[in-house]
């Protein structure tokens, strides 16, 4: 049973950092496409960044720059690091695993959440200006 366990968020001013954590496991491929979506209140879900099994990361526009998305050597922690946090990033984040492919798919920009088969129970990031 795969399961994601995000968690980090919190409240902070513009211009602060925050580090949000994903524990992942059940996910039995060797190779994956981990992934930080969001959703603010009234807007859909979407996609923030996204690592590959092989290493290779992709970066919503709106975060490049700012947030970093990683692993750790053990491939069960996935992070997100969010530098220069600004008011617009606040929402609720999810972590998400699925196939390979679908990093693949993020070369011409976030893919549709609704790809991915396996979500976290999100945690919540304020940031007020």
């Amino acid at each position: 049973q795969v399961r994601l366990v995000e968690s980090g968020g919190d409240s902070v001013e513009a211009g602060g950092s925050l580090r949000l954590s994903c524990e992942v496991s059940g996910w039995t491929r060797s190779t994956y496409c981990l992934s930080w979506y969001r959703q603010a209140p009234g807007k859909e879900r979407e996609g923030v960044a996204a690592i590959s099994s092989d290493g290779d990361t992709q970066y919503a526009d709106s975060v490049k720059g700012r947030f970093t998305i990683s692993q750790d050597d053990t491939k069960k922690f996935l992070y997100l690091q969010m530098d220069s946090l600004k008011p617009d990033d606040t929402a609720m984040y999810y972590c998400a695993v699925d196939k390979f492919i679908l990093c693949r798919y993020w070369g011409d920009g976030p893919i549709p959440a609704t790809r991915y088969d396996y979500w976290g129970q999100g945690t919540q990031v304020n940031v007020s200006p």
